[in-house]
């Protein structure tokens, strides 16, 4: 789905047939200006999609911008101000706040996990735990706020995980198939496995054949003891359980990547108003 076909569906919900309320109580002509208020700390993210949006109501909406994408930003500053005709600012409000408060609320929860294991050699990474049809948008607040995105579907990377391995019958038939699979149909994928023990991280070893070996649910001394037998052979991935509290211990073992559901599926939307002022 591209930017304009998200907005336009975006619209379609909350519009439908018409914006009544400004139709009925605000003259068609009238022109205005609306400030964007930051209401609290946290790394701002959405500037893009907001300018979109007024845009794909109105091309000639005039903005000056005070803040990017990315900026910390601090409870009372000014992220932009747009000119446009009164309907355009009032239909396209809630839009714009619904995505900047949500990506902000990503970015923010993102970048405190990336702080937390600054100057280690591990990344964070996302998952697919996102809004339906907002996820393009989820991933990229991802980004900005320091993080790393894992896939952004199930088109664009092999993921077996232990529900293929079991319906599969095992590590090994899951590995063969999944190979055979992309030469036959000539796609070039990688290919991450999870496994649950050090016996599924030597039985992986032994077929070989993935880019990545995932370890689900590990403690960090269990990870630790992988990384070891795995021998720098493969990328590795911890996954399950991981938080604010714990992401170091696991940073420590040198584990190539931390995925995280929580960064986008705990987020707290950031604070933001959209402040409107005649002309």
């Amino acid at each position: 789905m591209t930017t304009q076909e998200f907005i336009a569906a975006a619209f379609l919900e909350d519009v439908g047939s018409g914006d009544y309320s400004t139709l009925a109580s605000i003259p068609a002509d009238a022109k205005g200006k609306a400030v964007l208020k930051i209401k609290e700390e946290g790394i701002l993210a959405g500037m893009q999609l907001a300018q979109d949006i007024f845009h794909h109501l109105e091309e000639d909406a005039k903005f000056t911008l005070y803040k990017k994408d990315g900026d910390a930003v601090n409870n009372g500053e000014t992220a932009f101000i747009v000119e446009a005709s009164v309907h355009t600012i009032l239909k396209a409000e809630r839009l714009v706040l619904n995505c900047m408060q949500r990506m902000s609320g990503i970015a923010t929860l993102t970048n405190k996990y990336a702080d937390k294991i600054k100057g280690y050699k591990t990344k964070i990474l996302d998952t697919r735990k996102t809004t339906p049809l907002f996820r393009e948008y989820e991933k990229q607040a991802v980004r900005i706020g320091g993080g790393y995105n894992l896939r952004m579907g199930l088109y664009d990377m092999i993921m077996l995980k232990d529900n293929h391995i079991d319906f599969c019958g095992g590590i090994e038939q899951a590995i063969q198939k999944t190979n055979e699979y992309l030469a036959a149909n000539n796609r070039n994928l990688k290919i991450e496995i999870e496994t649950r023990n050090l016996d599924d991280v030597r039985r992986v070893l032994a077929v070989g054949n993935v880019h990545r070996i995932m370890l689900d649910n590990c403690s960090p001394e269990l990870l630790e003891e992988a990384i070891e037998l795995i021998g720098g052979k493969y990328e590795t991935e911890a996954s399950g359980g991981i938080n604010l509290d714990n992401i170091i211990s696991y940073a420590r073992t040198g584990v190539d990547y931390v995925s995280c559901g929580a960064i986008t599926n705990h987020a707290v939307s950031m604070d933001l108003s959209l402040k409107a002022h005649k002309i």
